[in-house]
């Protein structure tokens, strides 16, 4: 069945407000989270040195070829969901809603994986304070810490912008702090200078790892592309708040890693749990370092509420529109939040914290790169041939380089992955397709009734 419609986009549900600028700062504050304070340590240790700066490199180089993607999708149907409704349109024609519902499924795991990285992250940190926590007061804090969050999320809670604001403002001060105490006491033989064997044999086996933190670090780069509604000429704000946004958080991350490579032997920083600390007090002192430890333990904690909150929205408005399990579209009685698909996140969140934080990573990455990265990259090929008179304000500079470049870095990434990741991501994606057949025939959807066809965004200037 063929039906033409008038896009979601243009109902006046949203007012269209956020311009380039704030666009970029939307992106870049989902983007500087706490992931560098937590991942240099571990880079250096992979990598053997301080040519882990090149892992960050890479990961701008990734991102920004997997940005111009999402560019060129977003800008063509800059609807609220991103990815969503990128994988709808697409891949309707065979496959149904197969591929949409494959990612919300893979979201109810990401999202809650990403959340544990933060408190992990905030974990580590407290040890400043704490030095000598044992593996049960480490783990019982970290369930306390996810339980926290969903307690204070159990409630409507209209608005995350001050706690987006704040956390801004707070991380740009960790930032600029760690950086400013690295350079004031910076030694340029421990940043620059190689071990014998830092380019050798090993190299590109630790480079494939330390690509998995570098990107790690940028993710958040695409986020405007899930407020589509709400951005005003999105053809021109989407691509650029991207492009801007990796730029600008390379040479931010370029800038601290060096600082913090200048302070002490590389050996040294790769040892540290809490490196802002670790600079912060070896340049200015204990109560410095303190202050900072705080700083980064409150931006932890803020960027777990409000990955949470927003994340626990995607399934919701996913079953709301019958392509997701109805469960999740169910809101709480009383205060009308999803509490089903928040209590499902902070569950696993709370799981996620059990697991090393590379292996977190590692996870989180592999079970995204199959249903989102790389789909993504097919989805923008089948709707150039599929919906050739689909309006696209935005179109892949150099098509198809930067596809190209994007599916070999994220198969890299995929297949430096560890084994169990791969056995994890690979085991849910297929425990989401047997409840995708399950709900299809419940719901009598493809494959258990014809195809229906919803081309949401042609005929549209």
């Amino acid at each position: 069945m063929q039906s033409n419609a008038t896009p979601p986009t243009r109902d006046g549900s949203f007012h269209r407000s956020i311009g380039l600028f704030t666009g970029t700062a939307i992106n870049m504050t989902q983007m500087c989270g706490i992931g560098p304070f937590i991942t240099i340590p571990i880079m250096l240790a992979i990598m053997g040195g301080p040519q882990a700066l090149i892992g960050w490199i890479a990961g701008a180089i990734l991102a920004m070829a997997d940005g111009m993607v999402w560019a060129e999708l977003g800008a063509a149907m800059p609807g609220s969901g991103g990815t969503y409704v990128y994988l709808r349109e697409a891949f309707q024609y065979r496959t149904g809603k197969l591929m949409p519902f494959l990612f919300i499924w893979t979201v109810l795991l990401t999202i809650p994986l990403l959340m544990s990285t933060g408190i992990i992250g905030m974990v580590q940190y407290l040890g400043f304070f704490f030095p000598h926590m044992g593996w049960w007061p480490v783990h019982l804090i970290g369930l306390a810490a996810t339980a926290l969050v969903t307690l204070l999320l159990y409630r409507r809670i209209e608005s995350i912008r001050v706690i987006t604001i704040a956390l801004w403002v707070i991380m740009l001060l960790s930032v600029v702090g760690v950086s400013a105490a690295g350079f004031s006491d910076f030694h340029p033989e421990y940043a620059f200078t190689y071990p014998a064997d830092a380019f050798g044999p090993h190299f590109f086996v630790g480079l494939g790892a330390g690509l998995i933190l570098g990107i790690y670090d940028y993710l958040g780069y695409f986020t405007t592309a899930y407020m589509g509604d709400e951005l005003r000429d999105p053809g021109r704000t989407m691509p650029g708040s991207i492009i801007i946004s990796v730029i600008v958080m390379m040479v931010i991350y370029l800038i601290l890693n060096i600082s913090v490579l200048g302070v002490a032997p590389w050996q040294e920083i790769a040892r540290s749990t809490s490196v802002a600390s670790l600079v912060v007090e070896h340049s200015w002192g204990h109560l410095a370092a303190a202050v900072m430890t705080v700083l980064i333990i409150v931006t932890a904690f803020a960027s777990v509420f409000a990955g949470l909150l927003g994340g626990s929205r995607v399934p919701f408005q996913a079953a709301h529109e019958k392509v997701f399990l109805s469960v999740f579209g169910k809101l709480h009685a009383k205060h009308g939040f999803p509490h089903v698909a928040l209590l499902t996140m902070g569950a696993v969140t709370a799981i996620g914290t059990f697991f090393d934080l590379t292996e977190v990573i590692s996870m989180l990455l592999a079970a995204t790169i199959i249903v989102q990265s790389i789909a993504q990259i097919a989805a923008l090929v089948v709707l150039r041939k599929r919906q050739p008179g689909l309006h696209r304000p935005y179109r892949q500079w150099l098509y198809p380089v930067p596809c190209v470049i994007a599916l070999l870095g994220w198969v890299y990434v995929y297949v430096s992955a560890s084994a169990s990741a791969l056995m994890l991501s690979g085991a849910w994606i297929v425990a989401g397709i047997v409840v995708f057949a399950i709900w299809a025939k419940v719901n009598r959807s493809w494959p258990f009734a014809p195809l229906e066809i919803r081309e949401a965004y042609l005929g549209n200037d």
